[in-house]
């Protein structure tokens, strides 16, 4: 069978063809730069614990533990007052979950993709081509071509495609889905520095600053690095002027003496004093002198908010920035990127080694599309409490709410809440047929993340849970007591006998782990978890008749071995190339993945290509200008309108607000859409 064809290397696309590479799916990653990455210390990522955990399972844990940094506790400050402070747990040998939450991972975004390209490089089931930028598509009922121009420009082959190609995606244009959306939601100047602050490893959001005016616009954030380096945000009001490098340097000098002489345990007025003159360590202002600091770097963030209208067509996938951008208050696209990546690679996993059910490839824009889409919704909700607070009422925004504006703000930036939490997949069409209603058997409903806990795998080693993710099922049985035992005892006493034939039984690959206790869970339950953490089910005792049919549900059901997915290219997809044209790669490995270089015979150039192809192939987007003028310049609060024609292109989603389901599986959960453009 043909590799998969990865378009984009950026921290998404990688991590996605590592992924791969772990099932042993082969891959080919369509890189359009030279592969060398810019150092940019101000161009930052903030990795939950969660999506940190998946990019340690592709080889890079060393690289986020040297270059990365876990902050000690994150804090508020309104004006000169500590608001709120959220100490993590910190580090122990075996990772153990404590009462604390886990610390974000901060590091710099070259730093993660200098890790997975030097992870991928180890890798003989992928090879990453640079210089090739993407020209065409074209697929048919056997797999999907794509044409690349420049040093290595040629036709490749591959059984599916995933464009990671960035918010210009050159594959969302070919395939014509439109990317509506809101345009500078929020501004941000951006500045990496060596310095000092009176709470070392400790993360900071300043609201109001008094040196910077005070006024309930004004935010500052500062985030520790490796090194004594600190990322700085300063959200910037609504509007398009420029950020002078004398005024960078000045809200930098502002900050950086309103933080001085403040106490790490109570932040306050201070006092004022002299200090002594010299580079960066002087009077300035009548309270308090500089700091000593090094700039490394500046720049200026802009925030889009925008969501594909179709995440697969036929053979082609969006992942990443090509299917959403979004950031504001604090939320992290990369960690959504990352996200899309685990959910889809052991999705294509199964198709490549399996086939697979269009339940099973259809279920990748369901979960995370409506995922993303209901982020995207709980910041437009938020934008105008937390920016224009003295114009929008609380029931307004949130009906019923009671929380804080600082605790939203929390929320969003350290993955939390509505902003920021593990998605769960309360609504996948891969869920199991509904058991008996004896209520919940765990603390974790059905599609939300496990809890992390220790068990024990079959060669008597004891690890982490989510250790073991990515590679198949995982059948996981609550046995208290155990460990005080000797493995070969009780593998043959109990219900360990049955169960391990009913594992070896499933229709999927499935692997039988052991644990002491999990929240909630009775003695004897059996959890059954998806390849990327999400729990299926849990069943009291050994039920191999529901074991069997949760497993044939997580794989979508029948697979026909890919008649359905040749049949979705036939009717959605382009004419095949002529016959010659294109050479079919070897599964193998990545070597000779490449199709003949021959030129295309036929004469039909991508555009005469276009007049007879189906709409979905060979299209540049032509909305997207019009649709990046039509975003408002902030978040106006309100709702749009309800996407009943996306609904229906889509195949059904949810009703409305209310939560109807359609006749098909559910692509929007949230039913209505804060996103929105002229062409609308």
């Amino acid at each position: 069978m043909d590799p998969v064809i990865v378009v984009g290397a950026g921290p998404v696309g990688l991590s996605l063809a590592l992924a791969l590479a772990r099932l042993g799916v082969p891959s080919v990653v369509l890189d359009e730069t030279p592969g060398q990455e810019e150092t940019r210390p101000a161009r930052t990522a903030v990795l939950r614990p969660d999506t940190a955990a998946f990019v340690g399972r592709l080889g890079c844990a060393d690289a986020l533990e040297s270059a990365g940094t876990r902050w000690a506790a994150w804090r508020i400050m309104r004006r000169r007052r500590l608001v709120e402070r959220v100490a993590f747990a910190p580090r122990t040998p075996d990772d153990a979950a404590g009462p604390a939450p886990a610390s974000p991972v901060h590091l710099p975004q070259h730093a993660l993709t200098r890790a997975l390209r030097a992870a991928l490089a180890r890798e003989k089931l992928a090879e990453v081509v640079t210089g090739s930028r993407l020209a065409d598509l074209e697929q048919d009922e056997h797999g999907i071509s794509a044409h690349t121009r420049g040093p290595n420009g040629t036709w490749w082959r591959g059984s599916y495609l995933i464009g990671c190609d960035g918010p210009r995606s050159t594959v969302r244009k070919l395939l014509d889905i439109r990317f509506p959306g809101r345009t500078a939601v929020e501004r941000h100047a951006v500045a990496a520095l060596r310095c000092e602050l009176p709470w070392p490893g400790e993360a900071l959001l300043h609201r109001s600053p008094p040196r910077q005016g005070g006024g309930p616009g004004s935010e500052v954030s500062a985030r520790p690095l490796a090194d004594g380096i600190w990322r700085l945000d300063w959200l910037l009001p609504p509007g398009r002027e420029l950020v002078t490098p004398d005024a960078l340097v000045a809200r930098i000098r502002d900050s950086l003496a309103g933080w001085s002489g403040a106490s790490p345990a109570e932040p306050g007025a201070g006092s004022t004093g002299a200090g002594p003159e010299g580079d960066g360590n002087r009077w300035h202002g009548p309270g308090r002198p500089v700091p000593p600091y090094e700039l490394l770097d500046t720049g200026v963030h802009t925030v889009h908010h925008r969501l594909a209208r179709r995440w697969r067509q036929g053979r082609a996938f969006l992942a990443g920035d090509a299917a959403h951008l979004l950031g504001a208050l604090g939320t992290q696209g990369l960690d959504e990127g990352l996200r899309d990546a685990e959910n889809l690679a052991w999705k294509l996993g199964l198709a490549w080694h399996h086939g697979a059910s269009e339940l099973l490839l259809d279920s990748y824009q369901a979960e995370r599309r409506g995922a993303v889409a209901a982020r995207l919704r709980a910041a437009d909700q938020a934008l105008p409490l937390l920016r224009d607070g003295r114009s929008v009422r609380w029931r307004t925004v949130l009906p019923g709410a009671a929380r804080g504006r600082s605790t939203l703000l929390t929320d969003g930036h350290l993955g939390r809440g509505p902003l920021g939490a593990p998605p769960v997949y309360a609504r996948t069409p891969l869920a199991p047929p509904a058991g008996p209603a004896d209520g919940p058997l765990v603390e974790t409903v059905p599609g939300a993340p496990v809890v992390d806990v220790a068990v024990t795998a079959s060669d008597g080693s004891v690890v982490r849970l989510h250790d073991r993710l990515g590679q198949g099922l995982l059948v996981v049985l609550v046995a208290p007591g155990t460990t005080v035992w000797d493995r070969r005892h009780w593998q043959s006493a109990g219900l360990m006998p049955r169960l391990t034939s009913a594992v070896a039984a499933l229709p999927m690959p499935a692997e039988l782990l052991v644990t002491e206790s999990y929240p909630g869970a009775a003695a004897h339950t059996v959890l059954l978890v998806r390849p990327d953490g999400h729990l299926v089910t849990a069943l009291a005792g050994v039920r191999p008749e529901e074991m069997t049919a949760c497993a044939e549900a997580v794989r979508g059901g029948a697979h026909g071995r890919g008649a359905g997915a040749a049949r979705r290219a036939g009717s959605e997809g382009a004419p095949a190339r002529p016959t010659g044209a294109v050479g079919a790669a070897g599964a193998g490995g990545a070597a000779g993945l490449r199709a003949s270089d021959t030129p295309d015979t036929s004469g039909t150039s991508g555009a005469a290509h276009e007049a007879h192809a189906a709409p979905e192939i060979g299209r540049a987007d032509s909305s997207e200008a019009s649709e990046g003028a039509g975003g408002a310049a902030g978040a106006t609060g309100a709702m749009g309108a309800a996407e009943g024609r996306a609904g229906e292109a889509e195949g059904g989603g949810a009703a409305g607000p209310a939560g109807t389901a359609g006749a098909h599986s559910p692509v929007d959960p949230v039913g209505t859409s804060m996103l929105h453009s002229e062409s609308d």
